[in-house]
């Protein structure tokens, strides 16, 4: 008669889902640094200042809308018009929430009529909080 021999199970932990959530994050945050880098490649000479306040870099609540001296808008690289402004804000506060922030990267020498629409809209949008990138004096290059 044969006499039944335990085998030895080695228990372990399963490794499968921390990977597939590691590697969701490594995917999230290219992602987002990409998006982050592209609000920076618009070439826009902005205006100095000699006041002012560094804000911190938190992207959740934020959009930085680029505007060049002909009145031409962008957001995350893409071109946006007037008329899709209103929609854009919409969604950005209806997912963003009220904390919402709008960034204006203009062209110094943009007229301030084509900054004015934009105002207008966050104010219809009850957007609050928007703020302009400039140069401090000591920052910037001649």
């Amino acid at each position: 008669m044969r006499v039944p021999t335990q085998r030895s199970r080695r228990l372990g932990i399963n490794l499968t889902p921390m990977i597939d959530v590691v590697f969701q994050l490594i995917i999230f945050f290219l992602v987002s640094s990409h998006l982050a880098r592209q609000e920076a490649n618009v070439p826009l000479e902005l205006p100095r200042a000699d006041t002012g306040e560094t804000l911190d870099d938190d992207q959740q609540s934020r959009i930085t809308i680029n505007m060049t001296d002909d009145g031409q808008m962008s957001v995350a690289g893409n071109p946006l018009t007037i008329d899709q402004l209103p929609t854009l804000l919409d969604d950005a506060v209806r997912v963003k929430g009220e904390d919402l922030e709008v960034r204006i990267r203009a062209s110094r020498d943009m007229p301030y009529r084509f900054a004015e629409k934009l105002m207008l809209e966050c104010t219809k949008h009850q957007i609050w909080n928007v703020t302009y990138s400039v140069y401090r004096r000591e920052e910037a290059t001649p």
